[in-house]
């Protein structure tokens, strides 16, 4: 049975990368809370199945396969949301991957070509065909998945942080571009996240370094941050809070991090 809170003005949210983790968690969050949600990702089969449970609870999903690498398929899907539901509210740009190793051993088109068509360009070209939308509706929100390492680049990182550095400066003159239109831009920094992240970064590392367990979020502790956002836009958002020691201490003391860095995990990992 459809909620009976839910209407053809209730807002509507697309969410890229939905196929799983943050994204899955945040469809899961935004339909309880009234929202109609947009699912989007390559796999079908389990857009197909997260659509059927938030349907199951009453609310409304709508899942379109789609792969953010390919431009027409990014249209293709704001023409399918539009058509089906008239509007987009909320654009959670999630969709993304890694590959975390030292730069020599990366494939030049199979990791560093693929990583940035996917976690800077496609977000690129989704947020382009989202916004003559939005600036004839003079509203709506854009939150870009960035990471802790738009803010801080730590090694093997190199080609990752490439990627969440240059949507930090999308994300912060997109933000000047198109607030004249009564359009948000928000940049979400989550550290380390319980996903399927780690699964296929592809890390191989001596030392076996991590971000410590009691440190990690959860999928669902990132969406709560995301519907935080949505409710109260901010430019920027960095979980957990802690997080900002870091982020501090490598803006104002780069040398002394250089040095732990080389100190405690290069020499380890590349001897």
């Amino acid at each position: 049975m459809l909620n009976s809170s839910i209407t053809a003005s209730s807002p509507v949210i697309l969410i890229t990368g939905a196929s799983s983790g943050i994204g899955a968690a945040t469809a899961r969050l935004f339909a309880s809370q009234g929202y109609r949600v947009v699912l989007a990702a390559r796999r079908i089969e389990r857009l197909e199945e997260l659509a059927a449970e938030i349907r199951q609870g009453g609310d409304q999903a709508l899942p379109v396969q789609t792969d953010v690498s390919r431009l027409e398929e990014i249209q293709d899907l704001v023409k399918t949301t539009l058509e089906n539901y008239g509007q987009i509210d909320v654009l959670f740009n999630n969709a993304g991957f890694g590959r975390l190793d030292w730069l020599e051993n990366l494939d030049p088109q199979s990791d560093i070509q693929a990583l940035l068509q996917v976690d800077l360009l496609g977000q690129m070209w989704m947020t382009q065909a989202v916004l003559p939308h939005m600036i004839a509706r003079r509203q709506g929100h854009i939150i870009n998945m960035v990471s802790v390492a738009g803010l801080v680049a730590t090694p093997t990182y190199s080609l990752y942080a490439a990627g969440k550095f240059g949507l930090r400066g999308f994300s912060q003159a997109l933000r000047r571009e198109v607030s004249v239109y009564g359009i948000q831009v928000s940049a979400i920094y989550p550290g380390g996240v319980d996903t399927e992240f780690s699964q296929h970064a592809r890390i191989r590392r001596k030392t076996r370094v991590s971000t410590p367990a009691w440190l990690r979020l959860s999928a669902e502790d990132v969406a709560q941050s995301v519907l935080s956002l949505a409710r109260r836009p901010r430019h920027m958002l960095v979980i957990p809070r802690l997080m900002l020691l870091a982020v501090w201490a490598n803006a104002l003391f780069p040398g002394a991090v250089d040095w732990v860095i080389e100190r405690r995990f290069v020499s380890h990992e590349r001897n």
